[in-house]
Order: structure tokens, then sequence, then C-alpha cells
């Protein structure tokens, strides 16, 4: 077997979970560092109201990405099904209909954002002297998503056959170019706003150009070939089966923070800067969250094809206690040095009261969410991908559409607004876990279990 890649179908689960896990953390930390890295320059060198600016899109852009990125699911789940069951020809064929899947969702994003950038941004009662930066930044930041698209559909494929640390070395050297045309666009030629979203959309051509080289040059039945890569019926349907209802309950899940994000703006440019600056280290542990849904998903997938249900359960518990703990560990130790961290990007004295409310109020209880984002991901790898979409829309969106609507009965303020996030983690986490134990009963009984070993 390949160094780069993991047994997942026998001997001893743990090692082989945290070979597959750090390097996807190590990922996670240097992708989102692509935005931190932007608000870091920006809080550094430009008014407040450009931070504001740059916090205030990640929402947006979520909301345009999460529908897409959810196929991302699909073909991570189909190809290992495939290696599970040995069906090479199925491999090859998934490898070339994620090629093309790539392209076409990639233009489609890119179109979607360029056409509605300001107007949602319009709708979300953006301050004004925060609006033209933000347009400008949504703007430059879309040109460059196709090829996160690109980059994103390729580490799934890698991630299928446990390959999580060649895209971690290609993030590397694309987020340390990020960084020095960040400083040389804004600290050197005074570019502003526009000059850090430059910088990250040529880091993510960057990633895009990186890994396809990389899966041109696979040796294996991975290896991206050019002239084989076209729409696979039973591949794409399989995908979009799994992948649509991820996507979907992205993409309402970011619909829902978007009507946070307009209740935040409410409360003024330094709300939003607060808000965007506490919300770059929500966002570096939810990677850590990550990495074990994409090991729950990779690991179930192989072993259930191969109907090796033991250790599915066992894989379950596995990435499940490690979610909590290590997501718990990370969100303890920023908010106790919550000013050494958020001094990072702001000593405002006007953004700090905003920053530290939401550190507290969410960060402190965000590895509740672990409960429902591991639970869902196992019913994915089990076929299962509508289940965890309805019960997340109905237990975590919905409910804060209406609180979000009933926020001034509730008091008004930014602490009681922020309320929301652990009140729906702990309420979806419950539904979620329920649902999945359900759903893995009936999943099992339709397999004739051989020796686990």
């Amino acid at each position: 077997m390949k160094s780069n890649t993991i047994d997942m179908l026998t001997g001893p689960l743990l090692r082989p979970t945290l070979k597959f896990a750090i390097p996807l953390i190590a990922t996670g930390v240097v992708q989102q560092s692509f935005n931190s890295a932007d608000a870091f320059v920006v809080g550094r060198y430009c008014p407040s109201e450009a931070l504001a600016a740059v916090g205030s899109n990640g929402p947006v852009i979520n909301l345009i990405v999460t529908l897409f990125m959810g196929l991302g699911v699909g073909i991570n789940v189909v190809t290992a099904s495939c290696i599970g069951r040995r069906d090479f020809e199925g491999v090859r064929r998934s490898v070339a209909t994620t090629g093309i899947l790539s392209i076409v969702c990639g233009i489609a994003m890119a179109i979607i954002g360029m056409v509605f950038s300001r107007p949602l941004l319009v709708a979300l009662a953006t301050p004004a002297e925060v609006l033209d930066h933000a347009s400008t930044y949504l703007r430059v930041m879309f040109m460059g998503l196709p090829f996160m698209m690109i980059y994103n559909f390729g580490a799934a494929i890698l991630r299928s056959v446990g390959d999580t640390a060649r895209p971690f070395y290609i993030l590397v050297v694309s987020c340390l170019v990020n960084i020095g045309l960040d400083l040389l666009f804004v600290a050197k030629f005074d570019m502003g706003v526009a000059g850090v979203a430059i910088a990250t959309a040529i880091g993510m051509a960057l990633n895009a150009t990186l890994v396809v080289i990389l899966l041109l040059r696979e040796k294996s039945d991975i290896q991206l070939v050019p002239r084989g890569m076209r729409f696979y019926r039973r591949e794409l349907r399989q995908i979009l089966h799994i992948g649509l209802p991820a996507g979907l309950q992205g993409l309402v899940f970011s619909l829902s923070n978007v009507f946070i994000l307009s209740a935040i703006n409410s409360f003024g440019s330094a709300a939003s800067a607060g808000s965007a600056a506490a919300l770059n280290y929500e966002l570096y542990c939810y990677f850590l969250v990550v990495a074990f849904i994409q090991a729950t998903v990779a690991f179930t997938s192989q072993n259930y094809a191969a109907g090796k249900i033991d250790r599915c359960k066992r894989i379950y518990r596995l990435n499940m206690i490690l979610a909590l703990v290590f997501c718990g560990i990370m969100n303890i130790g920023v908010v106790l040095n919550k000013g050494f961290f958020i001094g990072f990007f702001s000593t405002d004295p006007e953004v700090l009261p905003f920053a530290y409310t939401r550190l507290t109020g969410v960060l402190l209880f965000q590895f509740v969410a672990c409960s429902y984002e591991i639970s869902g991901g196992a019913m994915r790898a089990l076929g299962y991908s509508m289940t965890p979409t309805i019960v997340t829309i109905l237990g975590t969106c919905v409910f804060r559409l209406l609180w979000v609507w009933g926020l001034p009965f509730f008091g008004g303020t930014f602490a009681t607004l922020m309320a929301v996030y652990p009140i729906t983690w702990v309420i979806t986490g419950v539904s979620v876990t329920v649902a999945y134990f359900v759903v893995r009963r009936k999943a099992f009984a339709k397999v004739t279990q051989p020796s686990s070993h």
C-alpha cells in the first residue's frame, strides 16, 4: 500500500483515524488562514470598516459555496464505497465524473456570486460605510471560487483513499503565497480590501493548479485522465443522492446565519467587526470537528460497503469522542485567553466588547455541535443523506430564524442574539443523534456481516 494512503478496512482504528484526521485539522486551519490573513492585514493597516467588510462577507460566500460543497461529501462516499467493494472501475468513473462536475459547479458558482453579491449585501442591511468595501471584496472573491471548487473536489477524491497529507502540503504553499501578497498589496501598495481579495483569489488558483497536477500524475485508480472526463450516469446519480441533501443542509444553514448576520449588522459596524474577529476562532475550532466528520464518512463508507458492521460502530464511537475532546479543549483554551486571541484582529475599544461576548457566549459551547455533525456524517456514509438534512434544518435553521424574528421580545441585546447558537446546538444534537441510531438499525439490517478482521 502507498505511504500516502490508509488501510481503513483492517486492524486498529485509533492510529489510522488520527493519521487521517490530523492533516485534515491542519488543512482546515491553513484554509481558514486565507480569510484570517485577510482580516489580520486589513485590521492592522485599514480602518475598522474594512475589517467589518471582510467579516461580513463570510456568511454570504458560504451561502453560495455550501450548496456545491455538499457534493464533496457525495464524492467521498461514492469513491470510498467503490474501494470498499473493490470496484475499481467504479473508482475511475467516479473520478472522471468529479473532474467535469467541479468545472461546471465552479462556473455556476462564479456567475451566481457575481450577479447577486451586492443585492445580497444590501438585503442584509450591511452598514452604508461598509457596503462599497464589502461589495468589492465579494466580487473579487467569487472570481476565485471556481478554483476553490476544483481544489476541494480533488481533495475529496484523495480523502476517499485516506490521503489527507498532500492536500495539506498544497494549502501550506498557497497560504504562504496569500499572506505574502496580502502584505504586499495592502501594506506596500495600499490597495485595501481589493488587495486582500485579489491575494486570496491568486492563492485559490494556485491550490487548484497543484491538486490537478497531483491527480494527473497519480499512479493508481484515482488518477485524473482528461480525455476520460465526462458524466457517468450511475456515479453522478449516486454523488447527487448523497451530496445534494448535504449541500441543501449547508445552504439552509448558511441562510440562517445570513439572517443572524443581518441582525448583527443592526448593532453597527463595531458589532460587525467584533463578531467577525470572534468568528475566526469558531471556524478554526469547527475544522477540528470537520476532520473527524470526514474520517467518519470515509472509514464508514469503506467498511459498510465491505459489510464490516462492528467496525462501523467502533468508527462512530471513536470519532465522536475524539471530536468532543479536541474541540472542547480548543474552545476552552481560546476563551481563557480571549484578550490575546482577539488582539490579533482588533484593539479598537468599541469592537472588543462584541468580540468577547461572542467568544464566551458561543465558542465556549461549540463542542456540543459535534453530536449532530458526527452523527450526520455517519448517516450519509450509510447512504441516508436526507435524514440528517431534514432534522438539522428543523432543529437549527428554523429555530434560528424564529429567534432572530423574536429578538425584540427577548430583550434585543447582542448577547441574547448570540444565545441562539448553543440553544440550537443542543436541540439539533439530541435530534440527530436519536435519528442516527434509528437509521443505523435499518442500514445494518440490510447487511450480512462477515468477519470484521
